[in-house]
């Protein structure tokens, strides 16, 4: 995995994470806790997506020539850091939820 698909998974994940706090205001952790939520949710969940799909699921000829980038690996990062950051803010989000109540 090189970097600017990580980076795109970190981005995407923080996006992902305060849109799903937006969303679901009961579970929201507040724009700090959603952003490192989805930040580590988003790396996550791109990775599992590429180890799912495989590198590079869309051909593109012009892929070897920008350095193994291709479309489909940028909307595969975008939308397994996003649904990543987003499923890793709502657990942690129960979690906090559930603990708090219990005391």
């Amino acid at each position: 995995m090189d970097i600017v698909s990580i980076i795109i998974q970190l981005i995407s994940g923080a996006v992902g994470g305060n849109i799903a706090g937006a969303i679901l205001k009961n579970f929201s952790l507040g724009t700090a806790g959603n952003s490192i939520a989805g930040v580590i949710g988003g790396v996550a969940g791109g990775q599992i997506l590429n180890a799912i799909l495989g590198p590079g699921t869309v051909p593109d000829a012009a892929a070897p020539a920008a350095g193994g980038m291709d479309v489909g690996s940028i909307i595969g990062s975008l939308a397994g850091g996003g649904v990543g950051g987003a499923i890793l803010m709502i657990i942690v989000g129960l979690i906090r939820k559930s603990m708090a109540k219990s005391t």
